[in-house]
């Protein structure tokens, strides 16, 4: 070999092996790299654009949408109470302030004249629990919970404990109570520190284990094996009312996330995985599994479908959860890639499908970042 070969020969000796070098340490560098948690990253960015975006749609008042939407200003200060904001922060003290100044006489925090009483109470409560760490809030939320109490449907209101309408939550104290309500209901009690054993609650759960399609020792009402299946309905209340419609035998269609409000609630209330109305709310939600609609209902509450999914989940407490079909799902990172796919780049997100005022960017982006919390 002459020395000109052998130069040739030690210099791509040299390279192949610097080569090598390069591609173990790029291999290096991409194992941690995967083990970075990348979607917490993502979750904080979202949740910064989110916040940015409702920054600048506050009002004066210290209210989001109308000083009239005192629950949608209500979901808003807990979004941002739960995406890391303090009591202190000077929006969040703000929309505080606005929400105390919503209570009462009665107890209730809602506007004037509002017919949305006690969805607009239990979601203020939800808030002032969450800022309330040093007790400030204490007698506000004391007289919210004394008027749920009130407002829920039972001898108060001259019916008997076999009337569907029996422990549920309406809009006001006129409007007959209904399964979205009584979620927030249950939840409200539950945060302001009810027990289980509650009466208050105890009548909720009665109310909620008839809206379930279920026919058991718990649920004997007209329509309760018509379908059968463990899902949940809007309302067992004057006969039985379903979002999704009725089947062709007259039973109500259960739907995602009213199942996921009832799972949640029945949860709350005490009732133990292996109790019979949760296993067939659980299987429901294993068969019907998924991120693209609310499940029986397309595109319509599709964010008050995340944020509720998001939060029984969250209850169920398992990181993964397996369908019907045997996959396992990285709940958490599905939601959270969704929610990314679906933002805007003003921060916000809304739906096209503008049912149940979900065409309100402030209402709907407080629904994701309570969802991206749960993600966590």
């Amino acid at each position: 070999m002459s020395k000109v070969q052998e130069s040739q020969f030690w210099t791509e000796l040299r390279w192949i092996v610097i080569m090598n070098i390069v591609r173990t340490l790029s291999l290096i560098v991409a194992i941690l790299l995967s083990a970075i948690p990348v979607v917490a990253q993502s979750t904080d960015e979202m949740q910064q654009k989110a916040i940015q975006f409702l920054e600048v749609t506050q009002a004066v008042d210290g209210s989001w949408t109308s000083p009239d939407a005192v629950g949608i200003t209500g979901l808003v200060t807990t979004s941002l109470l739960l995406s890391g904001k303090t009591a202190e922060d000077p929006l969040v003290k703000k929309s505080l302030e606005f929400i105390v100044a919503s209570q009462q006489p009665t107890g209730g925090i809602h506007a004037a004249a509002s017919r949305h009483q006690n969805y607009e109470t239990c979601i203020s409560m939800l808030a002032l629990t969450e800022a309330n760490k040093d007790g400030r809030f204490d007698s506000v939320i004391k007289k919210g919970e004394q008027f749920l109490r009130g407002l829920q449907w039972d001898e108060g209101e001259g019916i008997e404990t076999t009337d569907g309408a029996y422990g549920g939550g309406g809009y006001d104290s006129q409007q007959r109570p209904d399964m979205s309500n009584t979620q927030f209901l249950v939840e409200a009690l539950k945060k302001a520190g009810v027990a289980e054993d509650d009466p208050a609650m105890q009548k909720a759960l009665v109310f909620v284990s008839r809206a379930q399609n279920l026919e058991s020792k718990h649920n004997k009402l007209s329509f309760a094996g018509k379908v059968n299946d463990g899902g949940f309905i809007y309302t067992p209340a004057k006969g039985g009312e379903s979002k999704a419609g009725e089947t062709e035998n007259g039973g109500h269609k259960s739907y995602g996330s009213i199942t996921y409000a009832g799972l949640k609630s029945m949860i709350y209330a005490g009732v133990g995985k292996d109790d019979p109305r949760v296993t067939a709310a659980t299987e429901w939600i294993r068969k019907h599994y998924t991120l693209e609609e609310n499940p029986n209902m397309g595109q319509q509450g599709l964010y008050y479908y995340f944020h509720t999914f998001a939060k029984t989940m969250s209850v169920i407490d398992s990181d993964e959860f397996e369908d019907a079909a045997g996959h396992r799902h990285d709940w958490k990172k599905e939601l959270t890639d969704k929610l990314s796919s679906l933002q805007h780049t003003n921060g916000s997100w809304t739906n096209p499908a503008d049912r149940w005022y979900e065409g309100d960017p402030n209402l709907v982006t407080a629904y994701c970042l309570i969802a991206l919390h749960h993600c966590r």
